[in-house]
């Protein structure tokens, strides 16, 4: 068994790097495995099966992205924004029903 008490913070990561590393080395020779095996025994009922991987869809999702920069402001309340994403709110709908543009919210980078 490892000591990883003893182990530096660099060193603990590059354990986890290693080990994800051994891990899809492991998956993508299984898959291969699990496939060949399908296609054998297709071929033993006289059938053919054509099987696309998608290595995308195997990884991991990547989880929340973070916090994204607001990209419009309430001209009536700089505190309130929005980051465009998502359900506009009260104040952006009540301007857009008024007959205003939301890109006249548009926050300058400048700010």
């Amino acid at each position: 068994m490892l000591d990883l008490e003893n182990k530096t913070p660099a060193e603990l990561q590059a354990l986890i790097a290693e080990a994800e590393q051994k891990l899809a080395e492991k998956q993508k020779s299984m898959r291969k495995e699990v496939i060949a095996q399908i296609k054998e025994l297709a071929a033993s009922i006289g059938a053919s099966v054509n099987i696309k991987f998608d290595e995308q869809a195997s990884r991991k999702s990547g989880g929340p992205q973070g916090k994204v920069a607001p990209k419009y402001q309430n001209p009536a309340n700089p505190d309130e924004t929005w980051t465009g994403r998502g359900v506009v709110p009260k104040w952006m709908q009540e301007l857009i029903d008024s007959g205003r543009s939301k890109d006249e919210f548009l926050i300058k980078k400048d700010q």
